[in-house]
């Protein structure tokens, strides 16, 4: 559901970077360079929509995957911008309507990690990025605030990356605005999103056999050379500037979002040497959110490869000069309706919150005909993190009262207490989540998926998670447990599947950064997970990275990080890929063992401007004739990319 905003930000580091590197190390605060140190000093802090805290700037160096979608957790299909999986266990865990297309959500902008900023000066970041087989990324932020009370901000990113092999582009574009506003006596707010997502991935069903990867032929030298499966014909190129989709997945987002809230409560004063400042405490606060939401999901082929479309989707008599689409267009319209009430006025973190919602929701299809559903929920959220800031206790439910989704719910609690700034922090939770499987396991769906016999039930997912933060070690641990029933998937390239009988899957982190020296470090992380019943999901036993950097800061302003960043996970059997219906689905006839990925890094930053330079995929190396060649595999029949040269400049500007 796109209007269950209170289950995120709160817990965008507990749930989200389940398997994301980094432990607790290189989280340096960002500086600024001022052209008058006589001047106040520049403040810029930012917030969620449905936070109460503020955050502030991570620029660490030590990362970079900080800056881009994708995440070392992450298989891809052989090039940037392709569809992902995650090599962790991470289930959909929200309630109510949904599409059923992820495959390339790491791309998109949402509203939920929308970030509204507050800041004292102007503030703009400029990122520019190459690679190899001319990749590029362009990424813009500004912020600033019209007024004290009155901030906006806009955001730009565009990938383009060609690719080696045929038909394997991605091109995905990237728009958001927001605004917050708050009046001067502190009592109403108004917050505003829109944004936009072009995402588009050119699709080849893989390459046609894998012996081409190691063929003497010289022809196949040039990756484009391969053949591949989806598609036949010579009207592909991997032209930089040509961005028309022929054969691939096209997902376009328009999300609008009005939030207004009206508080009633105390006014009060702080008074200095030199001002009054006028304060405002919330006793009882009213909030109406208003969502206009588009979704486009289309799936075209051109010069069909009718042999393959035949044996993997048995679909038959599709020439070569035809044309294949399937297309699912949705609008959906929100309103909901909340309460909140202050029971501490001098602690804003702490509020009970009482909801409901109306969601209208209309598809229609490729042949015209069309669908118009709706839902109504209930929905109530408590948080307390205590004024001495030991205890923090996060609860929130959500209920389907009727609809479509009639009979969904979701329900998470969350503890967490703080032990000391040595001994860092304990936090306990748990989660369950009884949902309608995705709409694309329907048979109203414009996509070719055929459904069980007899229909699929309601999944329910139960999740319990803790984590240890030992600051005093630089370690955090975390395990998470699953429990789920009704588990719904593909089984081949086309048929639904649902697994009625319960199935377990336990996971295992550890990270740790070891200082071997001054200005040595070890960061790893170290992923174990299994699953245990009659489950149809397949993920690595183990999975870790590692890196080995030095960093420190030289001279006055020059701050490095350079070292090695390493990958591996140990040999299973991945998910296949039906391009037609934009889904990863499990098989059990291939293993794959991979070698560790390998990439050398240098990143700096010279007061406002920082570089990444980074040599990837090392380990493809061929010493015979010292060629990178021995390429590894994201699933069967997809390669990665060889070696990938990567340079880019990140640069940010104070008015």
């Amino acid at each position: 559901m796109s209007f269950s905003f209170a289950q995120l930000p709160g817990r965008l580091n507990n749930l989200r970077n389940i398997g994301g590197g980094g432990g607790t190390g290189g989280s340096d605060s960002i500086k600024f360079e001022h052209r008058d140190p006589f001047l106040d000093s520049v403040s810029i802090r930012f917030k969620y929509i449905d936070s109460v805290r503020s955050y502030s700037f991570d620029s660490s160096l030590i990362d970079y995957y900080n800056r881009v979608a994708l995440k070392p957790e992450y298989v891809w299909l052989g090039n940037n911008g392709r569809p992902v999986s995650s090599l962790l266990f991470n289930p959909v865990m929200k309630p109510g309507w949904d599409a059923g297309f992820h495959v390339l959500d790491p791309y998109a902008l949402n509203t939920e990690t929308t970030r509204f900023y507050n800041t004292t000066r102007p503030f703009t970041e400029l990122d520019y990025q190459i690679g190899s087989g001319s990749e590029q990324l362009i990424q813009v932020l500004h912020t600033q605030n019209i007024k004290r009370n009155w901030n906006f901000a806009f955001q730009f990113r565009l990938l383009n990356a060609p690719g080696f092999f045929k038909s394997e582009s991605g091109n995905h574009s990237n728009l958001r605005f927001n605004t917050y506003y708050q009046s001067p006596n502190k009592r109403y707010g108004i917050y505003l999103i829109a944004l936009k997502n072009s995402l588009q991935s050119a699709e080849n069903g893989g390459i046609v056999s894998d012996t081409f990867m190691t063929s003497k032929s010289g022809v196949y030298n040039s990756r484009f050379n391969i053949p591949v499966n989806l598609t036949t014909g010579s009207s592909f190129s991997n032209d930089l500037f040509n961005t028309a989709l022929k054969t691939g997945t096209k997902y376009n987002q328009l999300k609008l979002l009005i939030r207004q809230q009206y508080d009633f409560g105390k006014k009060d004063s702080l008074v200095t040497d030199s001002t009054v400042i006028k304060l405002f405490y919330p006793r009882f606060r009213i909030e109406h959110t208003l969502q206009y939401n588009t979704y486009k999901y289309l799936f075209q082929n051109i010069s069909p490869d009718s042999a393959f479309l035949d044996k993997n989707y048995h679909i038959s008599g599709i020439g070569i000069s035809d044309t294949i689409i399937f297309r699912d267009e949705w609008k959906e319209i929100v309103n909901d309706f909340s309460i909140y009430q202050f029971p501490d006025i001098r602690n804003q973190e702490q509020f009970l919150k009482l909801g409901a919602g109306l969601q209208n929701l209309s598809r229609k299809s490729i042949d015209t005909t069309s669908n118009e559903l709706y839902n109504i929920l209930l929905h109530a959220e408590y948080r307390n993190r205590t004024r001495n800031k030991k205890w923090d206790i996060e609860a929130f439910g959500q209920l389907f009262l009727t609809g479509f989704n009639a009979g969904d719910y979701s329900a998470y609690i969350s503890l967490e207490r703080v032990i000391g700034k040595k001994l860092g922090a304990f936090q306990v939770g748990f989660q369950n989540v009884n949902r309608t499987p995705s709409y694309i396991f329907r048979n109203n769906s414009s996509f070719p998926v055929t459904i069980p016999p007899n229909g699929t039930n309601k999944e329910n997912i139960t999740h319990i998670f803790s984590t240890l933060r030992l600051p005093l070690l630089k370690m955090d641990l975390s395990g998470h447990y699953y429990f789920i029933t009704n588990y719904t998937y593909l089984k081949n390239f086309y048929e639904a599947e649902q697994q009625s009988s319960p199935f377990n899957v336990l996971l295992v982190k550890a990270s740790k950064d070891f200082q071997l020296s001054r200005h040595w470090h070890w960061y790893t992380d170290v992923v174990v997970q299994k699953t245990a019943g009659n489950s149809p999901v397949n993920i690595p036993l183990l999975y870790t990275r590692n890196r080995l950097v030095f960093q420190g800061r030289f001279f006055k302003n020059l701050v490095i990080a350079t070292g090695l960043d390493t990958r591996f996970y140990t040999a299973y059997t991945p998910d296949n890929y039906s391009p037609l219906t934009g889904q990863f689905f499990p098989q059990d006839s291939i293993k794959i063992s991979n070698k560790p990925d390998i990439a050398a890094f240098l990143h700096f930053r010279i007061r406002s401007f920082t570089s990444y330079v980074r040599l990837e995929n090392l380990n493809t190396v061929d010493f015979d004739g010292f060629k990178f060649t021995k390429n590894n595999y994201a699933a069967y029949l997809y390669p990665y990319e060889g070696l990938i040269f990567r340079v880019g400049i990140f640069w940010n500007f104070v008015n």
